[in-house]
């Protein structure tokens, strides 16, 4: 049996394919399923230990982007695509997989292209509340569809796509107890926390916004800033300036990254999260907390932007776009979700509700199931 996973260069794509890919293993030692083999088929690794932790062989495939606009490199990319995907016809004529997993992204276009050309069967699952172009030509041919939101499946040929939430890896899904994760950041235990995050490389509006908000924040609440690794300095030694005689700056707790095991603590420390709204949508409901959720107002089809209204349609989070994001106004927000039981409990019940725990296992079983079939 053998199962290719292809998808986009970025976290979002990679990080649901490794969730997906533990599950595939799990199937794999209880059923002694034999001669199993699993591949990843994208631009670049991403990150080799955790393709090598879950047996994940990495191929590398060149393409280019389809840029919305005009320009220059549309042309050059047009044939590097062009180049990457006959070099992804050889390829997947040489490992030959029973099935093909794509997450979308430019990058999956090779792999998909070539799965589809050689009658490989093809599962594909959209994480946005409307799908990219790449999902949405696969969907034409892909024998199953899964999606993340409901809305989604509107895109997709209704008898063939399901409503399975989004693969969460199981080493971030829960967060740590409450107690735990106080303790480990060294935290009050009388005032609730903020946690925000901006995404592995930060985000500067956001930063901003919560420097400006600073002085006020720390007054009622302690704050876990994930600042990405490019920004740490800046935002704190700006930090440094803003709190320089302030008696409670003490409260607030930039971190460049937080890897697996700190966002497991971050999460259960958290009374109200705010963040992008990316694949970490699902990370958040997967932890029951409250969010604020700041879209990128330039994303590719407004996709972040209809994400964070799905989400917040469900009763889960508030949404503010950068346009209306001030220090007053995400400061306010907070002080009216974290101040009020009841809107509070109510937010965290959503979020539980949203997510869907059998997400990864779901599309797990269903492409061992077609792998299965297609080898024999």
């Amino acid at each position: 049996m053998k199962i290719a996973f292809t998808g986009g260069g970025t976290g979002g794509h990679f990080y649901p394919i490794i969730a997906v890919a533990e599950k595939v293993n799990d199937i794999i030692d209880e059923e002694n399923i034999l001669g199993a083999k699993l591949y990843y088929i994208s631009t670049e690794p991403y990150d080799r230990e955790l393709l090598l932790e879950n047996g994940l062989h990495f191929e590398k495939v060149k393409t280019g982007k389809r840029r919305t606009y005009f320009s220059l490199q549309n042309f050059s990319d047009f044939f590097k695509t062009l180049f990457g995907t006959l070099g992804a016809i050889y390829m997947l004529f040489s490992i030959f997989p029973d099935v093909v997993f794509g997450k979308g992204g430019y990058a999956s276009f090779p792999a998909l292209f070539a799965a589809r050309l050689l009658r490989i069967p093809v599962l594909i699952h959209e994480s946005d509340a409307a799908p990219g172009r790449v999902n949405l030509w696969a969907g034409k041919f892909a024998k199953k569809v899964a999606v993340s939101y409901p809305e989604a499946a509107k895109y997709f040929p209704i008898k063939k796509t399901a409503w399975t939430g989004q693969p969460v890896r199981r080493e971030i899904e829960h967060k740590a107890d409450k107690a735990e994760a106080m303790k480990y950041f060294k935290l009050e235990s009388s005032l609730p926390t903020v946690l925000v995050l901006g995404g592995s490389q930060g985000a500067e509006i956001i930063n901003n916004t919560v420097l400006d908000a600073l002085p006020r924040l720390i007054k009622s609440y302690q704050v876990i800033h994930q600042t990405g690794v490019l920004n740490y300095k800046s935002v704190t030694e700006r930090a440094e300036v803003v709190l320089l005689r302030n008696e409670g700056k003490t409260r607030y707790y930039p971190i460049n990254f937080l890897n697996s095991f700190g966002m497991k603590m971050a999460a259960g420390a958290a009374d109200i999260i705010v963040s992008r709204a990316g694949s970490t949508i699902f990370e958040i409901a997967s932890w029951g907390v409250p969010s604020i959720i700041i879209p990128f107002a330039e994303s590719n089809a407004d996709h972040a932007i209809k994400n964070a209204f799905a989400y917040a349609r469900e009763g889960a989070a508030s949404v503010i776009e950068e346009a209306n994001m001030t220090a007053n106004i995400l400061s306010s927000e907070i002080d009216r979700i974290v101040g009020d039981k009841e809107i509070w409990e109510r937010m965290a019940k959503s979020a539980e509700n949203f997510y869907k725990p059998d997400a990864a296992l779901l599309i797990a079983r269903e492409l061992v199931d077609m792998a299965l079939a297609h080898e024999r």
